[in-house]
């Protein structure tokens, strides 16, 4: 049975690993959350007013589960989702 908040969304919690500025920002590596957003676009929303990520949505490669997806793609609970923030070589 999912679980449904006050307005009848489902609610469905997901792991997430924070990497470069996005894990500064955050000031932790990993963490679990619940959410009602349906794909990593809208979780980012929902993360960028939780850490005040700075970064542009547009900036970020975004991997459900270890394999490389468009922000637009399913969030299924129990997902481990990693935005991978673009990185300088040196």
């Amino acid at each position: 049975m999912e679980d449904r908040d006050e307005k009848g969304n489902t609610v469905k919690t997901v792991r997430l690993e924070y990497f470069a500025i996005l894990r500064e920002q955050a000031g932790i590596a990993s963490e679990s959350v619940e959410t009602n957003a349906c794909n990593p676009a809208e979780l980012f929303d929902e993360l960028q007013h939780r850490h005040g990520f700075t970064l542009l949505p547009e900036s970020l490669r975004v991997a459900i589960n270890g394999d490389f997806c468009e922000p637009n793609c399913a969030l299924c609970d129990g997902d481990e989702v990693v935005f991978i923030p673009p990185v300088a070589g040196g």
